[in-house]
């Protein structure tokens, strides 16, 4: 298996994404004086250059010696034409691409890249705590070294996940790239509910957090599933019941989160131009 710790990087965009996986692979042992990152962010280079990382505000700006393993883009979609323009030179010299950018196909990577070795990846924001899940997939051009460097980058920061079909990709951006965002809103539900029946603010945001922290954890190391745990909590007649009986109903939680996610999947395809 390939060592971080040997590996030269380029990472364009220190943003929250960027930021989080570069924390990520620094402390799992990728060396600071082996990355370069590029942000037109004075402020994230700043953080980062306090740390040994070469900083530059524009590609122009790499030291012309530099030669990266991986070219890694951390940019919103609608920049990474002009990003993959920018940096052909790097990318020429038989770098590994690798791109975060949602709905952005290996295809379109390629026409503006040329034919070189791509991953398209989907992490999500629990990475920053080292506990992300990345789907992968790669082009025919990724040889078994590089998938080994890959997945030993997105080992750092959680899971990782192969997808043999590209076109699930939009799939896994609807679920776990843009999953979070559904757990950090039934928080803010379910404390709100709380303090709507009369619990003070901080003790029912606190009860709402933990409860859903917990359950997950629960979830994660249980060998039952899901189903068979929410049926293990909920007694014949009791308040959980109660409570079932509204978020199971015709228009209730499951009806909600398939519209939502097929919301999410279809916008990660529309970003494409499908």
């Amino acid at each position: 298996m390939a060592a971080i710790s040997d590996v030269s990087l380029l990472l364009v965009g220190g943003g929250k994404m960027g930021g989080a996986l570069l924390n990520g692979w620094l402390s799992n042992g990728l060396q600071p004086e082996n990355v370069v990152l590029v942000d037109k962010n004075s402020e994230i280079l700043s953080s980062f250059s306090d740390i040994g990382i070469s900083t530059v505000l524009s590609p122009l700006k790499i030291d012309p010696d530099f030669s990266a393993d991986i070219i890694f883009f951390a940019v919103k979609p609608d920049l990474v034409v002009e990003v993959s323009n920018s940096y052909k030179k790097f990318i020429s010299n038989g770098a590994l691409l690798i791109s975060v950018a949602a709905g952005v196909k290996i295809s379109a990577l390629e026409v503006h890249s040329g034919s070189v070795p791509i991953i398209r990846a989907m992490p999500n924001t629990p990475s920053s705590i080292g506990r992300g899940i990345t789907a992968v997939c790669a082009n025919n051009k990724v040889i078994s070294l590089q998938k080994e460097i890959c997945e030993e980058l997105f080992r750092a920061v959680g899971d990782v996940i192969w997808i043999s079909e590209e076109s699930h990709m939009d799939a896994v951006t609807a679920v776990s790239g843009s999953g979070p965002a559904y757990l950090f809103l039934m928080i803010e539900c379910l404390s709100e509910a709380g303090i709507s029946i009369g619990l003070d603010p901080d003790i029912s945001y606190k009860l709402a957090l933990e409860t859903i922290a917990g359950s997950s954890e629960l979830a994660r190391n249980d060998s039952e599933p899901p189903n068979i745990l929410r049926e293990n909590v909920t007694s014949p007649g009791g308040t959980t019941e109660a409570a079932l009986d509204i978020l199971m109903s015709e228009n209730g939680l499951k009806y909600l989160l398939d519209k939502a996610v097929k919301a999410a999947y279809q916008r990660s395809k529309d970003l494409a131009g499908r």
